[in-house]
């Protein structure tokens, strides 16, 4: 559990500000660094190391979720707002929780455990150590160092931040978006076939409108915005 987190507030209205740091006060291991009554005013410290932004939505000037397109350094974000039908929008752009005001202690409780429960899934999880050669990489899982060959990779799978690695023997979990992976050269074999899933193009068996079949009988869904991306599997016979 993270023993230590840093914690940044915007809200312009004083007393929503201080009710907030009332219960802020109640978790020893959450200290607030900052408090803002605008987000301009915060700009100048996003270099400061945050690990949660909690923001109101509307705010004069620069609202909340603008804000948190500048903030997307800040790993977690939960929004206070006096604006429920904003909640839909934060949830694009990467959000831990949206709290309605006013504040009740039972829901802002609710939000703390799915804060700790983050920060615990994210010291938790095997990260990206080093590329060890054009064949593999090192996953750091724990005290251990896996060295996963990129051939004996069967798919990839997303999990918001995090994407799963799955071969026959083991299934990682890396804190990087299986975008930002596919970008990387080491991964030119894969295609991705679904919001959620890429696979190794070579490990391909068989194809129909909804699903591919891998190797092992592995059955995985096509999404409707990926089909194109299939186009060069065309069975001969």
């Amino acid at each position: 559990m993270i023993t230590n987190i840093r914690c940044m507030i915007i809200d312009d209205d004083e007393l929503d500000r201080l009710v907030l740091l009332h219960h802020l006060k109640q978790y020893d291991n959450i200290e607030v660094v900052a408090s803002f009554d605008s987000a301009e005013k915060a700009i100048p410290y996003l270099d400061l190391p945050i690990d949660l932004l909690v923001a109101e939505t509307k705010l004069k000037g620069m609202n909340g979720l603008e804000f948190r397109k500048l903030a997307h350094k800040i790993p977690a974000c939960i929004f206070i707002s006096s604006h429920p039908e904003m909640a839909i929008n934060t949830f694009e752009i990467d959000t831990l929780d949206f709290i309605p005001k006013p504040l009740k202690t039972e829901r802002f409780h609710i939000s703390m455990q799915k804060l700790f429960d983050f920060f615990e899934m994210k010291e938790k999880c095997e990260c990206f150590d080093a590329l060890l050669g054009e064949n593999c990489i090192k996953i750091k899982e724990g005290s251990n160092i896996y060295q996963v060959k990129i051939t004996d990779i069967l798919y990839l799978e997303a999990l918001k931040d995090y994407t799963r690695i799955v071969t026959p023997e083991k299934k990682h979990c890396i804190l990087d978006s299986i975008g930002n992976i596919l970008h990387k050269s080491y991964f030119d074999s894969f295609v991705r076939i679904h919001r959620s899933f890429a696979v190794p193009r070579h490990l391909i068996r068989s194809k129909n409108n909804h699903e591919v079949e891998l190797v092992h009988q592995i059955k995985l869904p096509i999404g409707r915005a990926y089909k194109e991306n299939l186009s060069f599997f065309t069975p001969h016979g």
